[in-house]
């Protein structure tokens, strides 16, 4: 499917995730986050809504979930296998949101 408007993505603080939105405002899948102390934003889950799997939309959440958690001041923990992966992927961009002695049990 192509878009003719990229998605976008807002951190939604009453449920605790950060949502993809397309342009016509239909949610299209989120990144749970829950803080851990005040130091650390744990992502647990990601979903993209079925029949958007494919889009790259998985990739744009991630990005702008770490992001945000970067502007934040804070470490990332993450728990979802898909954010560990991103991570992995992007290692120049985003290992240093990882807490260096919780690299290893990422596999980063």
């Amino acid at each position: 499917m192509t878009h003719n408007h990229a998605p976008t993505v807002r951190r939604n603080d009453d449920t605790h995730r950060y949502e993809l939105i397309d342009a016509g405002g239909a949610l299209l899948g989120f990144a749970e986050f829950r803080p851990v102390g005040g130091h650390a934003v744990m992502l647990p889950h990601t979903v993209i809504n079925e029949g958007h799997e494919g889009e790259g939309l998985g990739s744009l959440l991630a990005r702008a979930a770490l992001d945000d958690v970067r502007a934040q001041g804070k470490y990332v923990v993450p728990m979802c296998p898909f954010i560990a992966a991103y991570i992995r992927d992007h290692k120049a961009e985003y290992l240093d949101l990882v807490q260096p002695e919780q690299r290893g049990v990422f596999k980063l």
